[in-house]
C-alpha cells in the first residue's frame, strides 16, 4: 500500500508563484511590475495583447493578490482544496482544472467588467469547492465529503462579497469558478457510475 502524498507538488507551486509574484508587486501595489500578467493592458482595455500572442495572460491573473489578507485566505484554501484534489486524482487532471477554472473566471471578470485590474486565486479556490462539494454529494466512490460547515462559510462569504460592502471583489471570478466546478463535479460523478 502507497503512502498518500503529503506534498502535492503542483498546489506548492501555485502557492509558491502566488507568493513570489505578491513579493515582486508589493503585495500587488505596483501596477507596472503586475502589468505583463493581468488579463489586458490597463490602457487598451482590450484583448490585443493576447490576440497578438501574449497567451499566458489568459492564466496569470490568477497569481495576483492585492495584500496578505487577499494572499493569506487564498493560499489557504489553495492548500486544503488543492491537496486534497492533486492526492485524489493527481497531477495532470488538477493541471487541467487550474487552466479551466483559471481561464474561466478570468474571462468572465474582463467580459463582465471591462477592467483589468483583478487578480486572485479565488475563482479556481470556487472551482475546486464547487468540484469536491457535487463529488462527495454524488460519487461515494470520491472518499470525501466536505463538512456542511466549511461550504455554508464558503456560500455565505460568496455572498457577502456580492453585497459590495467588502469593497471592490472580483465576483464573476468566483461564479464562473464555482459553476465550473459544479458543472465538472456533477458530470464526472454521473460518469463514474457507469464504470
Amino acid at each position: 500500500m502507497t503512502q498518500p502524498q503529503l506534498y502535492p507538488p503542483l498546489t506548492i507551486a501555485l502557492i509558491v508563484i502566488s507568493v513570489a509574484i505578491s513579493l515582486m508587486s508589493n503585495m500587488g501595489t505596483s501596477v507596472t511590475d503586475l502589468k505583463p500578467l493581468f488579463i489586458a493592458d490597463p490602457e487598451s482595455h482590450r484583448l490585443l495583447e493576447i490576440g497578438a500572442g501574449e497567451v499566458w495572460r489568459l492564466i496569470t491573473p490568477i497569481f495576483i493578490h492585492f495584500g496578505p489578507i487577499h494572499l493569506l485566505f487564498n493560499m489557504m484554501w489553495l492548500w486544503d482544496l488543492g491537496k486534497l484534489i492533486e492526492v485524489k486524482k493527481g497531477h495532470w487532471f488538477i493541471a487541467g482544472f487550474v487552466l479551466a477554472a483559471g481561464i474561466s473566471s478570468n474571462l468572465a471578470q474582463y467580459l463582465v467588467t471591462g477592467s483589468p485590474l483583478f487578480g486572485g486565486m479565488s475563482g479556481v479556490v470556487y472551482g475546486f469547492l464547487g468540484y469536491i462539494w457535487i463529488q462527495g454529494l454524488r460519487n461515494p466512490s470520491f472518499g470525501y465529503v466536505l463538512h456542511k460547515q466549511t461550504v455554508i462559510m464558503m456560500i455565505g462569504w460568496f455572498i457577502l462579497c456580492w453585497t459590495g460592502i467588502l469593497g471592490p471583489i472580483a465576483n464573476w471570478a468566483h461564479t464562473a469558478g464555482l459553476a465550473i466546478g459544479i458543472a465538472w463535479g456533477y458530470v464526472e460523478s454521473g460518469l463514474s457510475k457507469f464504470e
